[in-house]
């Protein structure tokens, strides 16, 4: 059971969440083209521009550190911790990212990720490398499987089931449009956003100080919130939430398995949250990822923006469904995804950030 911070990728003024995100009880876990500005037809970026390219110099720390596994035996490998979240629980995208990481070392040069499934079954420690062991379960003409643990403690916290395959060519295409929304360089970024709301003359200390160390995380992902919702008035919106994303730093063209690792770990951030849009009279006591699949539709940069769109078609029981589509800047979808969360809240008191 990966546990999370509700607030992950959007900001949450003080330490802690809501469902409206606000405070939340201590101690809750929680390729294309440039275009010019206008609509299209066909869905996708009007307008954009390219944004300026990362130098190469920079290299993103998600390969360098977070993904970068030391071999420990034949299929056993291990894994640290970059960033922590408020929670201090380990970040649920990290794990997945890094057991896709240690499958695909597994496998032939000629076969890619196209999907994988995990179940988080234990929150995460983050004062303890992960170990990830690799089970190869079959190895077809056109098909390979994988089943890793990720263990701590001796007990998995991470079980998860990926599947490869070799490129093949198909008559039978076709995809949703993706939405046209503002481009990547007319969207102001996650930090940008708090930077503007810490300027408000009204907005109280607290607030403040919480706004504060969420521009002092190290987190090794660029976000920029399309439309994000009015967190001051905690208005209730429809569970839907869009935003551009993409690796901090340069990973650069050609290794198609580490994009699919980088994916996995961006996948995941903000992700639950999306279920708690129109529940802004209830504070969030406890939230963790019950689960997370993922499928892999076509080649892409996660170093360059893409899209994240994400829905939550049902919540209930106690637990929220959420799913997303990441869309290259040229309208092509790249990544499915879909999650499962938990979460146990209690009424709110009603009262303004201002």
């Amino acid at each position: 059971m990966a546990s999370k911070d509700p607030g992950e990728g959007r900001p949450v003024p003080e330490s802690g969440s809501r469902a409206d995100g606000g405070p939340r009880e201590s101690g809750s876990r929680g390729d294309g083209g440039p275009r010019e500005s206008g609509s299209r037809a066909d869905g996708g970026v009007s307008g954009a521009r390219s944004s300026p390219p990362v130098s190469a110099d920079l290299q993103s720390v998600l390969v360098t550190s977070v993904l970068n596994l030391e071999r420990l035996e034949v299929d056993l490998y291990r894994g640290t911790h970059h960033w922590i979240p408020k929670s201090r629980m380990l970040f649920g995208g990290q794990i997945v990212g890094q057991a896709l990481v240690a499958a695909a070392m597994s496998v032939p040069e000629n076969v890619f990720a196209h999907s994988l499934h995990c179940y988080f079954v234990r929150a995460g420690d983050p004062d303890m490398p992960v170990v990830y062991r690799v089970y190869r379960t079959r190895d077809g003409k056109s098909f390979s499987v994988r089943s890793v643990r990720a263990i701590q403690h001796g007990h998995p916290i991470l079980i998860c089931q990926a599947s490869f395959q070799k490129k093949m060519e198909s008559p039978i295409q076709h995809q949703f449009t993706m939405p046209v929304v503002p481009a990547p360089e007319n969207v102001l970024t996650q930090e940008e956003l708090i930077e503007k709301y810490l300027r408000d003359p009204d907005l109280t200390e607290n607030y403040k100080m919480g706004l504060t160390k969420m521009l002092a995380e190290e987190v090794p992902i660029e976000i920029k919130p399309i439309n994000p919702p009015d967190y001051y008035r905690c208005v209730p919106v429809e569970p839907v939430q869009r935003f551009w994303v993409r690796a901090r730093g340069y990973i650069g063209d050609g290794n198609m398995k580490l994009h699919c690792c980088v994916a996995a770990y961006i996948s995941d951030y903000s992700f639950l949250a999306t279920a708690l849009l129109p529940h802004v009279n209830y504070r969030v006591k406890f939230m963790a990822s019950l689960d997370h699949s993922m499928w892999f539709h076509a080649p892409f940069r996660s170093d360059e923006w893409m899209l994240y769109e994400c829905e939550s078609p049902w919540s209930g029981d106690c637990r929220g469904l959420v799913q997303g589509r990441l869309w290259k800047q040229n309208g092509v979808l790249a990544v499915s995804c879909a999650q499962e969360g938990v979460f146990y809240v209690k009424p709110a008191a009603n009262r303004s950030k201002l």
